[in-house]
């Protein structure tokens, strides 16, 4: 997750940025976190099958980019997956499905890279059991057996969006493309009724204390921060720089939600909501962790796909998280998307807006349990 321009300005009166920022313009130009966003330049550089298919895998998206994975290489052909309890979201996550999700996300991608290498990979998810400790996946990598997909030449230009998207819908072609991967909903009725209930649900989380701080928490500010915690939300880049120097921006401010600036933030986040020409809507049958596991991989090549097609997409997942306060419109959603019982796994805005910049990522070498 990543704090974008629109939102930088949101923080402060844009002329008190242009000022700093052309007063200190030598300075800000060094503040990008290239350490942080090395990952995504060495993506297949390893010379090792399992290694380069991971360093892929690494780019997953994943809720809050908790990057919970942790990786043991086995042998010669064997990588064991692991979800790392200290990237845990326990207010917002308290069952750990949306970190699951985030790690069939990390699973789909890595059988995806290790399929352009002619690799096929044979995954057994939770081989001894769903217990904390236990391993999410064993993956046997043999060569010869990889059917590559076209949509992996879009993972480096793959991005969360986090603005608005533009007042302009999502074409029926576009969105019959798309429905292999989840139900697509352009009619705006449904739109508008899918966006009242993702409103009242990130409203809720921004007014729940114990909520809104482990968002406020994981906030890493500037490029120091970010390149010696490259995981959670990222606010660096100059403008961010500029307003952390001038003391307009900081951990302590942002943690107060009537803090104008958080204000503002919390304001453009749900402005975004209710403005979205489309959203995606995944569920399941039950909730089992498999299920999860395959949503994360519908998730992952959703964010393909849109990307393929110059489109973008938005996870908002506030309405389906279950702790209390939220309740109320997790059952509502539910009620208007699961009418047989399923469960609504993912909920995400869909349509076309800015691409923003790479998200920060922990370097494969301190993902390797035994690097």
């Amino acid at each position: 997750m990543t704090l974008s321009r629109r939102k930088l300005l949101a923080l402060v009166g844009g002329g008190t940025i242009l000022a700093a920022t052309g007063a200190g313009a030598g300075f800000l130009a060094t503040r990008t976190p290239h350490k942080a966003l090395e990952p995504w330049t060495l993506a297949g550089t390893y010379g090792e099958i399992r290694r380069d298919a991971l360093s892929y895998a690494l780019l997953a998206p994943n809720p809050h980019n908790r990057q919970p994975w942790l990786v043991e290489l086995v042998g010669a052909d064997t990588v064991v997956l692991y979800r790392d309890p200290e990237k845990d979201l326990p207010v917002t996550d308290p069952f750990g499905r949306q970190l699951t999700i985030g790690m069939g996300c990390f699973i789909e991608l890595m059988e995806m890279a290790a399929a352009q290498m002619t690799y096929g990979v044979e995954t057994v998810l939770f081989p001894s059991g769903e217990g904390p400790n236990d391993p999410v996946a064993r993956c046997v990598f043999t060569p010869g057996t990889g059917t590559p997909s076209a949509l992996f030449a879009h993972v480096l230009n793959r991005r969360s969006h986090k603005d608005a998207f533009e007042s302009k819908p999502v074409p029926s072609e576009a969105a019959d493309a798309l429905s292999d991967f989840g139900a697509i909903v352009t009619a705006q009725e449904d739109v508008a009724r899918l966006a009242q209930i993702a409103s009242e649900a990130w409203l809720i989380e921004m007014s729940t204390q114990d909520a809104y701080m482990e968002s406020i928490d994981l906030l890493r500010i500037g490029k120091a921060e970010i390149n010696a915690n490259p995981d959670g939300i990222d606010a660096g880049g100059p403008m961010m720089e500029t307003l952390a120097l001038l003391g307009l921006f900081t951990r302590e401010a942002a943690a107060d939600p009537q803090n104008p600036g958080s204000q503002g933030v919390i304001d453009s986040t749900n402005d975004a909501i209710l403005n979205a020409p489309a959203f995606v809507v995944q569920k399941t049958p039950g909730n089992s962790r498999a299920e999860q596991i395959g949503v994360g991989r519908d998730w992952l090549r959703l964010n393909l796909a849109t990307t393929a097609l110059g489109l973008a997409v938005r996870p908002v997942s506030q309405a389906l998280q279950e702790y209390p306060e939220v309740a109320k419109p997790y059952t509502e959603i539910h009620a208007l998307c699961a009418p047989e019982g399923e469960t609504v796994q993912m909920l995400g805005l869909l349509g076309y807006g800015e691409t923003p910049a790479r998200t920060p990522r922990w370097s494969l070498e301190e993902k390797l349990l035994n690097a």
